[in-house]
């Protein structure tokens, strides 16, 4: 599953955004028909896992940790308790409850920002926080790259 992209849009009063067409095709070709929403664990912005890829990152984290271990089993709470599981309308819309609106500094404006395997939704106006600038960005890449395979 490939989600590529970056795409401005806006909620309506009620808080329903539309699904770019590009990222419902995607689900459609993948028969995903469910999609889970919660906060970012590093910054203010949404995430919309398609329900098999949530389901992959439960088993991941669960496998990674001891059931036994107070604190262990207070992270995997935390992350799977907060979120809302949503399916879109025959529009292609989904409603984001008025909480996590407010986690992410959400209102009209809003981008949808293609992360391989799952969805972003910034606030348009938060959105350049997660950039780095061109410099940086050119100097992690050549770090990160320049390893021998």
């Amino acid at each position: 599953m490939r989600f590529l992209g970056s795409i401005e849009a806006k909620t309506d009063s009620k808080g329903r955004a539309f699904l770019p067409a590009q990222f419902r095709k995607v689900l459609q070709a993948r028969g995903e028909e469910r999609l889970v929403l919660r906060k970012d664990v590093f910054q203010s912005c949404l995430v919309l896992y398609p329900e098999s890829v949530w389901n992959e990152q439960m088993d991941l984290l669960r496998s990674r940790l001891n059931r036994w271990n107070r604190r262990e089993q207070q992270v995997f709470r935390q992350f799977v308790s907060d979120v809302e599981l949503l399916s879109l309308d025959g529009n292609g819309r989904f409603l984001i409850p008025k909480r996590y609106q407010r986690m992410a500094a959400i209102e009209q404006d809003i981008r949808f920002v293609g992360m391989g395997d799952t969805i972003e939704i910034w606030s348009n106006a938060r959105a350049e926080e997660a950039q780095m600038t061109a410099d940086d960005f050119g100097d992690a890449l050549e770090t990160l790259m320049a390893t021998e395979e």
